[in-house]
């Protein structure tokens, strides 16, 4: 498969027949690798928590089956000033439970999402405040001018200001310091299909929303959502007809399941990065055999690991061929991709056991590496294997993969030394890795998801120019300065990109996002 496909033509590729309006009602039986954690849209920015949670819930932006932005919640919206956004609600909207859609549940939801225990602060950072023009209709104001911040608000979903009232939810579910309400097992969205059950771990269950305001493309009626975390048993319920989608498949199994009359294999690239981040601000590692110090502050070492790291063997061995080695945090479909910075760092033992040298450590030393066993594709393997690598510069890797249940809660905590994260820009903008990711973690969501706290100030100046620079050759030499500085720094260790690997009959017709979104809204069974 190649990775260097445009990234048009690759989602034109994705989207398939076209739905039938008048097509029979259909059942779908649904398997992934791992569960979406809560049913609250604010609690867990992971793309497969969003990919369930959108089902049911909606933004006021959301993007069509080319993955291009449309309306949702909102009908239009316009700039009234550089740092004023007039967006105009969509009127005889209801909840799942009858009450009236309006600018109060918009207002409602921005608190929500920017507050305590929000794991979404990241795609409401840029706004200062939400000013209600109406019922129908909101005023966004912005901190300084933000271009792209309707595709930020994708992923921004409405909730029921009354509902989370009503049922003592008014915070989101706090996945880090294991803070449970309402909206973790119960939901009232706008959107497609309602929540008839929900089985953390076990079975999801949803059905068709008959008073949805929207077009719904595909003929699904109910669906069925079950976590398999074991590849085989994952694989054999699609080949046993036990699951009619599955996802992600193995990428060992891709030519089985393509092998089988019944079946079909989607694929295509994902806009996701996976890499290794490092803990650069506590003055001692927490799980390492260093005492007094904090090797990952200096450099020599970061890239010492890096280059240590072979990146073509995993993905021979581990991928087999289902990846894409990178050298940046995002892929080249993103805008702003700096092609002249795409080549990594050599992969050399030799460099590395000299850099460990060079910075006071000849004979390696021994540190934690968290990482989780069912969320990205191969994940522990890949862990398994960049262990090994690392053991061959005197580094010896204590590996702890383990589900993301525990996972997400642990690393979203700074619990840890050594970490592999996967980041999709969902913006499909360099904007979206480098604010949360590459920044310095600060208020409004800025650095979020930096857990190793990288920093430098220089990047962080950057991002803030980028996020209000209107012409995109000053705001791509930026981008590019910014990239430029963080990999020069080490501020982490890219992988590769992987790719989207979706099993499912023959019979069934759907639409691949780019971000692994799985809409239900698009599936017709046929």
């Amino acid at each position: 498969m190649s990775f260097k496909k445009n990234m048009t033509s690759a989602l034109v590729g994705a989207a398939l027949v076209s739905m039938s309006l008048g097509a029979v009602a259909a059942s779908l039986r649904i398997a992934n690798q791992g569960d979406a954690l809560s049913m609250d849209p604010h609690s867990l920015n992971e793309s497969l928590q969003i990919s369930v949670v959108e089902n049911i819930y909606e933004p006021l932006v959301t993007r069509d089956r080319s993955y291009k932005l449309t309306p949702a919640l909102a009908t239009d919206w316009k700039q009234t000033s550089p740092t004023v956004w007039r967006f105009n609600l969509r009127k005889g909207v209801q909840f799942h439970d009858g009450t009236p859609f309006t600018a109060d549940d918009v207002i409602f939801s921005y608190e929500r999402a920017k507050g305590e225990g929000s794991d979404m602060k990241t795609y409401v950072g840029q706004v200062q405040e939400v000013k209600k023009v109406n019922d129908h209709a909101v005023d966004i104001i912005l901190s300084a001018p933000f271009p792209i911040l309707p595709e930020l608000f994708t992923h921004w979903h409405i909730m029921s200001k009354k509902w989370c009232e009503s049922n003592q939810a008014t915070k989101p579910v706090d996945r880090r310091k294991g803070i449970e309400n309402a909206a973790s097992f119960r939901a009232n969205g706008t959107g497609p299909y309602r929540l008839r059950e929900r089985q953390p771990g076990v079975v999801t269950s949803f059905v068709r929303n008959g008073n949805y305001w929207g077009k719904v493309e595909g003929n699904v009626e109910q669906v069925t959502f079950t976590p398999i975390g074991n590849d085989s048993t994952r694989v054999a319920a699609l080949l046993s007809g036990e699951v009619d989608i599955m996802e992600p498949v193995p990428v060992q199994d891709v030519d089985r399941v393509k092998g089988n009359a019944k079946l079909k294999v989607m694929q295509g690239p994902e806009l996701r990065v996976i890499f290794l981040g490092m803990d650069q601000k506590r003055d001692e590692l927490l799980f390492s055999s260093v005492k007094g110090k904090n090797p990952f502050k200096d450099v020599r070492v970061r890239k010492a690991f890096y280059q240590a790291i072979d990146v073509e063997g995993i993905k021979k061995t581990v991928m087999r061929g289902a990846s894409a080695p990178v050298a940046l945090m995002f892929p080249p479909e993103v805008k702003g991709f700096a092609p002249d910075l795409a080549k990594r760092f050599p992969y050399d033992v030799e460099a590395a056991k000299k850099l460990l040298a060079e910075a006071g450590y000849p004979n390696g030393f021994e540190v934690k590496l968290n990482c989780p066993n069912d969320r990205y594709v191969n994940d522990a393997a890949i862990c398994q294997a960049v262990a090994g690598n690392l053991a061959k510069v005197g580094v010896k890797i204590n590996l702890e993969a383990e589900t993301k249940g525990t996972y997400f809660p642990k690393i979203l905590r700074r619990d840890t030394s050594f970490y592999m994260l996967g980041w999709t820009a969902s913006t499909v903008d360099a904007h979206n890795v480098l604010y949360p990711i590459m920044s310095s973690p600060g208020d409004a969501g800025r650095g979020q998801f930096n857990l190793g706290a990288y920093s430098n100030p220089k990047v962080d100046e950057l991002t803030a120019k980028i996020g209000s620079e209107t012409d995109d050759k000053k705001r791509n030499e930026m981008i590019r300065e910014a990239l430029k500085l963080h990999q020069d720094d080490v501020g982490h260790i890219p992988l590769h990109q992987q790719a989207l690997n979706w099993g499912m009959k023959k019979n069934i017709d759907t639409v691949q996002w780019p971000d692994n979104g799985m809409l239900f809204k698009f599936i017709k069974v046929n």
